[in-house]
């Protein structure tokens, strides 16, 4: 349309000049160019491991700035995944970029392992460890709530690493500004190659796909590989990605801060807002909300419709007199909101993201990042790793948290000197992540999840950043898709369907080009073999199904059928 109306005035000074009057006007404006098509990547195919993995070890020596540690063979079943033997394969451990620190003194390397199938499937997974990191992780490549299978077992080479520093050192290997660097971005770039040239020698080709996968931190392991080193990986399954993680631990010292104001013990924040008041707002939330998606059925899916009909301040009875857990003081209220509706600096300037109202704020998982956390966890984040300069030692995390200056701490993760030369929100958040043609262009495909119920990372976060790959590429849902888990909590658990393999659906989407418009997720009641989740309401089936809908859709109700089938629901506007 825009094409058409803009010819008119041109058609109309060409006529002119046929008639010998006026003059040539400006030449019509060009229109956009469409985006590239975007390529179809093959399909991996199947290879075998070469020799020996005894040998293996001692055969591939020579990477640079890497030592080979162990081969050992892992026969099948030592491993098991949902009640399943995991094949046979070979594990190879080592070091990167050995050395000590000249800041702090300790001894740094980048410690891994990598699992080999014996037999194959010419594919690559990286796995990105959650929290900050520090401990080679077994490297299985889970995914979901519960797992029934993974990566490994699915027959992926597989990478787990402690992202450059000892666990042993907490949050203090901050001290050294290169561990700083290796944390956020760097290790994943330095292990990426060298694991690619030792499957290359170990199978005898390398990696035909390369997919990078982890939940939370390890999430925004992933946001900083697709957008630090698209070329390297064919796709992409982040969940609960703190891609702005230095931005949401100040925040949740905010809220840390805000509860403590309520809470009759300064030693439990809980108190502020206990199970039973959570619990009765949750109750709040569900009663307003829960049909708005054409079924009451313990699910929120209609997130946007929630936030315009529930309101704490109405929804939710004010205590008439004392605190009984049926109700919130009006002094509880102003604390609360402001968590939800977003942090702020004293001036109003927003410091992280909002966080909706979901049926899974009674949670059990819930008290341990709202309450614990802060002070116990995101105080040596902030304090030591994020902040420049780092904070003196020793450090009292729960008193930096609770009496120290959020304004500060907001200021501090951006900061720089001359030996930290990089700000937090430099190495630890991906840049420019809602800038995809490199990914897109060369057909990689992205898939995140995020439990609405997440009460450390906002999935109003990742809604965020899916709406900025929309604003800025028409075809984003050709590449890049967010779904949205009602009830789920960080990364799992919580009242919801929080059991799913997503895997499958991002290697179909990456070698087949079958689009994932949903991704059947499961309940884990009584019997599930991935694991029970007793927080799974009574009133459901066992193993309820729901459609895991590509955001912005909401998985509504068709009028007819179970509510505890997934066939009973579609993706809907």
């Amino acid at each position: 349309m825009h094409a058409v109306i803009s010819r008119l005035p041109l058609l109309a000074a060409m006529g002119l000049v046929a008639c010998g009057g006026g003059s040539d006007g400006p030449p019509p404006p060009t229109p956009p160019a469409a985006p590239p098509a975007i390529p179809q990547l093959s399909q991996a195919t199947p290879g075998a491991l070469v020799g020996n993995c005894t040998d293996l070890a001692a055969r591939l020596a020579g990477f640079a700035n890497t030592t080979l540690t162990a081969s050992t063979d892992v026969a099948a079943g030592t491993l098991t995944v949902g009640g399943q033997p995991v094949p046979a394969h070979c594990l190879v451990t080592g070091r990167m970029f050995e050395r000590t620190s000249t800041v702090d003194g300790n001894a740094y390397a980048i410690s891994f392992e990598i699992r080999l199938p014996l037999a194959w499937n010419g594919r690559f997974y990286y796995q990105g460890n959650g929290g900050i990191d520090g401990n080679v992780v077994t490297a299985t490549g889970a995914t979901g709530g519960g797992p029934l299978t993974h990566a490994l077992h699915k027959g992926f080479a597989v990478l787990s690493s402690d992202a450059g520093h000892a666990g042993a050192l907490g949050p203090f290997f901050g001290i050294d500004p290169q561990a700083r660097l290796d944390y956020g971005y760097q290790a994943a770039a330095k292990l990426t190659p060298m694991a690619k040239s030792l499957l290359a020698g170990a199978y005898g080709k390398a990696p035909d796909r390369s997919y990078f996968g982890g939940c939370s931190n390890g999430g925004r392991h992933v946001f900083n590989a697709f957008a630090r080193m698209p070329e390297q990986y064919d796709g992409y399954l982040a969940g609960a990605p703190g891609y702005n993680l230095p931005k949401a631990a100040v925040a949740n010292i905010f809220g840390g801060q805000r509860y403590a104001t309520v809470a009759t013990n300064l030693a439990d924040l809980s108190t502020g807002f206990t199970n039973a008041e959570r619990a009765t707002v949750a109750a709040a939330v569900l009663a307003k909300c829960d049909a708005l998606d054409g079924a009451a059925d313990g699910l929120i899916q209609d997130v946007e419709a929630c936030r315009s009909n529930f309101s704490l301040a109405t929804d939710v009875l004010t205590c008439p007199g004392a605190r009984d857990g049926t109700c919130l003081s009006d002094a509880q209220k102003t604390a609360i909101a402001p968590i939800f509706s977003g942090a702020t600096t004293s001036t109003g300037a927003p410091i992280y993201a909002s966080f909706p109202y979901d049926a899974g704020l009674g949670a059990n998982g819930i008290p341990f990042w709202e309450f614990i956390a802060p002070v116990n966890l995101d105080s040596g984040a902030v304090g030591v790793i994020f902040a420049v300069p780092p904070a003196t030692l020793p450090f009292d995390g729960p008193a930096f948290a609770l009496t120290g200056s959020i304004d500060d701490m907001f200021t501090s993760i951006s900061a720089t000197n001359a030996t930290y030369t990089e700000s937090a929100m430099s190495f630890m958040t991906p840049p420019n992540p809602t800038q995809l043609s490199a990914v897109r262009d060369r057909g990689a495909k992205i898939m995140v999840y995020h439990g609405v119920s997440d009460p450390i990372f906002s999935a109003d976060d990742s809604a965020s950043w899916a709406r900025g790959v929309a604003t800025n590429h028409a075809d984003a849902d050709a590449f890049a898709r967010l779904y949205l888990v009602p009830g789920m909590g960080h990364c799992s658990g919580g009242p919801a369907t929080d059991q799913f393999d997503m895997l499958a659906s991002l290697v179909d989407w990456v070698e087949h080009g079958v689009t994932p418009d949903s991704v059947t997720a499961s309940a884990r009641g009584a019997g599930n073999l991935g694991g029970v989740n007793a927080e799974v309401p009574v009133g459901w089936a066992a193993n309820r199904t729901r459609p895991l809908c590509p955001w912005p859709k909401v998985a509504r109700y068709n009028g007819s059928g179970s509510l505890d089938s997934a066939a009973s629901f579609s993706c809907q506007p």
